[in-house]
């Protein structure tokens, strides 16, 4: 997710891993370092938005602030995290102006390893805690996306705006056609479905977070890290963009479809599988269609991938402008920066410690103590490793499987 992505060591804050612990929050603010910062309070924040959908009570069962923080997390947080994948990406090949020559070739086989490792790591995982897990997914956008990075910030905009147009109608057609036979066809030759829930099928059109449709994410977090997120007119601008586009299109789909146009098509992490696509599986031809109205978490319509980007913007920009001009807050923040900065440990570490302590998932869950001592636990620990290690744990091994991309000439 880097968020679940490293860094290049010549960038003052990893995309994912880590930042040294002592740079992550600067003695004099500076806007560079604030800026990738907050990019890493970004992370943790996405972390944490997980962790509320795995851990937290179900919706139903909130009110409240409770009810408020329950639905913002669920859909927004991964979204967040595909959004901040692609910043990841470009941090490795080359930010500001993409790496060119023997040093773009090595970063290229970098992301390129990263990417299987990634996909390697999501089945693994994916064999015991089902289709929930994004690592795999990861893998794949990872993959699809390498062949944009030279692009501009202005071009990667206008795909991602492309794509967020004509992605979800494309998946709303293909999907018709993937009935249950062709699903079955196709995963009895799947070396990937044979070892999970997760098979190519479902990391392209039908899992959790379907390619066809959440690349638009992770082009649209590329085009973000080829702005300077440091300058106050790029941060006016970006925040403008954010609420014009979360207004528009949840506004929008509220118009053509009513009360149902934000409810929910999959519940984030709330059960072991499901589809992250339009259910296309029951009801009459016309009210499927009528699903493409919908914003929904995981509806994966035009309207909820819009609205979603423009709420990942403004949780990037309004982290970015608290660490760069509010030099206490970043002090007091460190702890969850830290969590940022090792977003992959966080992550794949709260599944693990959720089954050993079999800690109800948020699908069975009415109370919200669990869910503290993740989030304390996760806080406590990044901040003692951080004190003492570069990189996460699992950062750490991620970054030394690129070792080999060093010999690429």
């Amino acid at each position: 997710m880097q968020p679940l992505q490293e860094a290049p060591p010549q960038e003052a804050s990893p995309a994912h891993p880590q930042t040294p612990p002592e740079s992550a929050v600067p003695t004099s603010p500076g806007p560079s370092m604030g800026r990738l910062v907050g990019v890493d309070l970004a992370r943790a924040l996405a972390v944490f938005g997980m962790y509320v959908v795995h851990i937290g009570p179900a919706l139903s069962a909130t009110d409240g602030v409770g009810s408020w923080v329950r639905y913002m997390a669920d859909g927004h947080s991964s979204v967040l995290f595909a959004t901040l994948a692609g910043f990841s990406l470009m941090l490795l090949a080359g930010r500001r102006e993409p790496k060119t020559g023997l040093a773009g070739r090595q970063a290229k086989a970098r992301i390129v390893i990263r990417a299987v490792v990634l996909l390697a790591l999501g089945t693994v995982m994916a064999m015991e805690y089902g289709g929930v897990v994004i690592l795999g997914f990861y893998g794949v956008y990872f993959l699809l996306a390498l062949p944009l990075v030279r692009l501009r910030a202005r071009t990667l905009a206008i795909i991602a705006a492309a794509l967020a147009l004509v992605t979800p109608q494309l998946s709303f057609a293909l999907n018709a056609l993937l009935t249950q036979p062709v699903q079955q066809s196709v995963n009895a030759y799947d070396p990937l479905h044979r070892l999970s829930d997760v098979g190519v099928l479902d990391l392209l059109f039908t899992g959790f977070y379907p390619t066809i449709t959440w690349i638009s994410f992770v082009i649209a977090g590329m085009a973000l890290a080829r702005l300077d997120l440091s300058q106050a007119a790029v941060q006016w601008r970006l925040a403008a963009l954010g609420a014009a586009l979360t207004v528009a299109a949840y506004g929008m789909s509220l118009l053509l479809a009513g009360k149902d146009a934000l409810r929910s098509t999959a519940e984030d992490g709330s059960s072991s599988g499901g589809s992250g696509s339009m259910p296309l599986d029951s009801g009459s031809l016309e009210s499927q269609a009528s699903s493409l109205l919908t914003a929904g978490p995981h509806s994966g319509t035009t309207f909820d991938i819009i609205g979603s980007v423009g709420v990942a913007i403004l949780v990037i920009v309004g982290a970015t402008v608290a660490m760069d001009r509010l030099p206490r807050l970043r002090r007091l923040a460190k702890p969850v920066i830290a969590v940022g900065t090792m977003s992959l440990t966080a992550y794949v570490g709260h599944f693990v410690a959720q089954d050993m302590l079999s800690v109800p998932s948020g699908d069975t869950q009415q109370s919200w103590v669990p869910l503290l001592m993740f989030i304390l636990g996760a806080t406590l620990f990044a901040t003692i490793w951080s004190r003492f290690f570069r990189r996460g744990p699992l950062e750490y091994l991620v970054n030394a499987a690129t070792k080999p991309a060093k010999h690429i000439r």
